[in-house]
């Protein structure tokens, strides 16, 4: 029987993905501590969740007004650490939750992300997952040494090919290549480790690679390209897939059928590919009480907190602007940061040109965009209709404030998804692709 997939979304940084998560009343304040993290990762493992993964930037929002002072100054996730040596720590303190990290294809070269993570996946048991991206802004690039962020489309060219080559440093070990027999001084079969000396456009890299293969072959891939292009890549490497809270139900159904399909025509098997939209849930005993959790977080909401999103994630200052001034077509052609996110504002708002105030309306930036909110059995009713509903294979729960989201999701909800049979009671094995029910990779799965 298909059952739920459940992914805790997680920021190595002061705030959960909602900003104002900080300023919650109880909201944890030591989010710099180790203990901060394993509370999280022991939380996700007691309700049974598949996986926690973290976002990443590789800048604070400094592009709405070229500042970081506003960022600093209201906590705009100001403070990022490394996702991946905050996820060990989660790692440690955990035995079956799968972990993933978000290591950019831009900025970063194969050989040292296939080595990190293929690491990571031997240190956790085979619970590793890599969220594939190819980041977003002008910050990112001036901090890793670049003059300007790269066009979008020829990032995910480079993306294809960088896939290809951490792939292909994976497949350098055969899963029985160690023997380590002490007594003919065998360690490893030489015939069974090869050299990889790929040389393509973007990337040369020879190996031979260095790390072994895990339990489960090699991490899990996580992607959540949605732009057409990026719609592509996702269709070609993706495994779990994570997208935006779509505006609507049958938006949500419109956008998985297409995409299934680009994944059957990418000759890939549709249903080893999981789409899960991002999930806020303000859950509470009663409706009533649901609904005043609500209110507290629209109080919390800052409108430079949607502004200086806005700007990060779309790679334009949006304090160039009026707030009700539209945006002409050359501007809007001209965005070269998440073009997906422009193309959801102009599909939402049915606006040809929207002003500053339209996106703040219609991207939900720094607001729980369309949030289940109400009881357990309410918001149970809510994930059933879209999960039976040709919406999503899973989700991907974001936090209002921590840990208490993640707290209550466990209290109220999972008990309520797992009498109604659809979210599974315990861990299928050790391994994340054990439980996500993905096969074991064969070494050469993903030349199709």
């Amino acid at each position: 029987m298909r059952q739920i997939v459940m992914v805790g979304f997680l920021q190595a940084q002061n705030c959960t993905n909602l900003v104002s998560s900080w300023r919650h009343p109880l909201s944890r304040t030591d989010s710099t501590s180790p203990d901060y993290y394993r509370r999280i990762g022991q939380v996700l493992e007691e309700g049974k969740f598949h996986m926690g993964f973290f976002d990443d930037r590789l800048a604070m929002p400094d592009r709405l007004g070229g500042d970081h002072a506003h960022t600093v100054k209201y906590g705009i996730r100001c403070v990022k650490m490394d996702p991946v040596a905050v996820l060990m720590t989660m790692a440690m303190a955990t035995t079956r939750l799968g972990l993933g990290a978000t290591c950019s294809t831009t900025y970063y070269e194969p050989f040292h992300v296939a080595r990190q993570f293929q690491t990571v996946d031997l240190m956790s048991n085979g619970r590793a997952a890599w969220n594939v991206v190819t980041s977003m802004n002008d910050g990112e690039a001036l901090n890793m040494g670049h003059a300007a962020h790269g066009e979008h489309d020829r990032r995910y060219d480079r993306a294809d090919e960088f896939m290809q080559v951490v792939l292909g440093h994976w497949d350098s070990w055969d899963d029985d290549a160690i023997v380590c027999d002490k007594a003919t001084g065998l360690y490893a079969h030489p015939e069974k480790v090869r050299r990889l000396d790929h040389k393509g456009e973007f990337f040369s890299s020879r190996g031979p690679f260095t790390v072994p293969r895990s339990p489960q072959g090699h991490p899990v891939i996580i992607q959540a390209g949605q732009s057409a292009r990026g719609k592509q890549f996702s269709a070609r490497w993706g495994e779990v897939v994570f997208i935006t809270t779509p505006f609507s139900k049958a938006i949500g159904q419109k956008n998985y059928r297409e995409q299934k399909e680009l994944v059957a025509a990418a000759g890939r098997d549709p249903a080893q590919y999981f789409l899960c939209p991002s999930l806020y849930t303000v859950v509470a005993e009663t409706r009533a009480e649901a609904e005043d959790k609500m209110a507290l977080n629209d109080r919390l909401f800052e409108e430079v907190d949607a502004l200086s999103l806005l700007s990060e994630a779309m790679n334009f200052d949006f304090a160039s602007k009026g707030m009700d001034e539209p945006f002409t077509d050359e501007e809007l052609a001209s965005i070269s940061g998440t073009q997906s996110m422009r193309d959801r504002v102009l599909e939402a708002s049915g606006i040809r040109n929207p002003t500053v105030r339209d996106f703040i309306k219609y991207s939900s930036r720094a607001r729980p965009r369309n949030p289940f909110v109400g009881s357990g059995k309410d918001v149970a009713d809510m994930m059933e209709d879209w999960f039976t509903d040709g919406v999503a294979d899973g989700f991907v729960l974001a936090a209002d404030h921590i840990p208490g989201s993640y707290e209550d999701f466990v209290r109220f909800v999972v008990p309520e998804l797992q009498r109604r049979g659809l979210y599974h009671k315990d861990y299928k094995g050790a391994t994340l692709r054990e439980n996500l029910g993905l096969p074991h990779p064969s070494r050469t799965y993903w030349r199709i």
